[in-house]
């Protein structure tokens, strides 16, 4: 059996895992820490993306190596899934979040949505980055209602949709070259999907600054205006929103996975600067209320990871994608998380608010997982209805 350390994996979870995946996952790392980690810090204070090092992390295979899909039917592990984004968001939330929303949600779209003519076209090249997507999903004045909210518009005229409207904070939307754009047919009042162009008549593109979490990822406010397309471009797998939430049930665990590696990253940074630093003439991590709050990340991690293996061994071995489930880890996860950075911020005390020792980057970067695929919110109430049959959304 290959050996991989997969750090603070104290019940070892990742045991699970082929020697396939984890030689992929080998190679991950590699690139994580030789390119991203050492540069990452200040694409972060410049709020730009590294798009070169994030070519040469996919470039390991991680979404292509025949490795992932050995006695499998095309598709990789969801155990494999889980320790993919634990090992991005690890070293940064922005690198995990722009990969969920190229693949997770993206290719996801189109392999429920869309016609094998259709997956064959815009997803396979999207596997080794040939082709760079987006997902138009939230709007200006909709986002946890965007189900009864979506005000953007599709009308059949001919063999051409015709599209309108708006849609923001959607990642990677400026260097898209298809998006995925969902929108109200005026016909029967259902939601649709279509992939349009990035650079399509009608379509522009403007990124929201002054964000204060996941800087370098570049989400944008999408406009389209009277943008024409052709009826292939209509995925023909979705009909309404009960077909876009298959897509949900499946992208929301990716986040709750990242919420793993967030911990994970954290607890390192904290452990390093706390091994470190000596205050009264000793480490710092020799004072029993550091070893607490320590061992307080090291359970609300392993709690989180414990749950994200449970889901993906319910999808892998039984099929299982519900809404309850993921919400249910996504909910648990990106709690425990909000609690596991900030524990990591004060025990770095005033050091920790600087991305010198990275405790900062993750500090504020959990709020964004806090909050997008459901909030903290919207994924109890659906949690909720699961446990009682009764609806609480007004």
């Amino acid at each position: 059996m290959l050996d991989l350390d997969f750090g603070p994996d104290l019940l070892a979870y990742s045991n699970d895992l082929t020697d396939g995946e984890k030689e992929v996952l080998a190679k991950v790392r590699t690139v994580l820490n030789e390119k991203v980690k050492p540069v990452i810090n200040q694409h972060w204070e410049n709020a730009t993306f590294p798009y070169e090092e994030f070519a040469e992390v996919v470039n390991t295979g991680i979404m292509s190596d025949s490795k992932l899909y050995e006695g499998r039917d095309g598709t990789y592990s969801q155990l494999y899934n889980v320790f993919l984004y634990y090992e991005l968001a690890r070293v940064d939330a922005s690198i995990a979040t722009y990969y969920t929303v190229h693949v997770g949600l993206y290719r996801t779209a189109l392999k429920i949505g869309g016609s094998q003519e259709q997956i064959e076209r815009f997803e396979v090249p999207a596997r080794t980055l040939g082709l760079q997507g987006c997902f138009g999903l939230t709007e200006p004045d909709s986002g946890s209602d965007i189900a009864g909210g979506m005000s953007t518009t599709a009308e059949k005229v001919g063999d051409q949709w015709v599209i309108n409207g708006e849609k923001r904070w959607i990642g990677g939307a400026d260097t898209a070259d298809e998006m995925i754009i969902f929108a109200r047919d005026k016909a029967d009042q259902q939601v649709k999907c279509f992939v349009v162009p990035g650079k399509a008549k009608g379509v522009s593109v403007e990124n929201i600054w002054g964000k204060v979490s996941l800087r370098p990822v570049q989400n944008g406010h999408i406009t389209l205006k009277d943008v024409h397309i052709d009826d292939d471009r209509r995925l023909v797998n979705i009909n309404s929103f009960k077909d876009v939430n298959k897509i949900l049930q499946r992208t929301r665990a990716d986040v709750a996975h990242i919420a793993t590696g967030i911990q994970a990253g954290a607890l390192e940074a904290a452990l390093n600067y706390v091994k470190e630093r000596k205050q009264f003439g000793r480490p710092v991590a020799s004072f029993q209320i550091i070893q607490d709050k320590i061992s307080k990340m090291a359970a609300n991690l392993t709690s989180s990871l414990a749950l994200s293996v449970q889901l993906a061994k319910q999808q892998d071995e039984h099929g299982i994608y519900s809404n309850e489930e993921s919400s249910l880890v996504k909910m648990n996860n990106a709690l425990r998380m909000r609690e596991t950075v900030a524990l990591a911020r004060e025990i770095v005390g005033g050091n920790g608010i600087t991305l010198d020792t990275d405790v900062a980057r993750f500090f504020a970067d959990a709020e964004a997982i806090y909050t997008y695929e459901g909030s903290h919110e919207i994924n109890s109430l659906i949690v909720g209805r699961g446990l009682t049959d009764i609806s609480a959304f007004v």
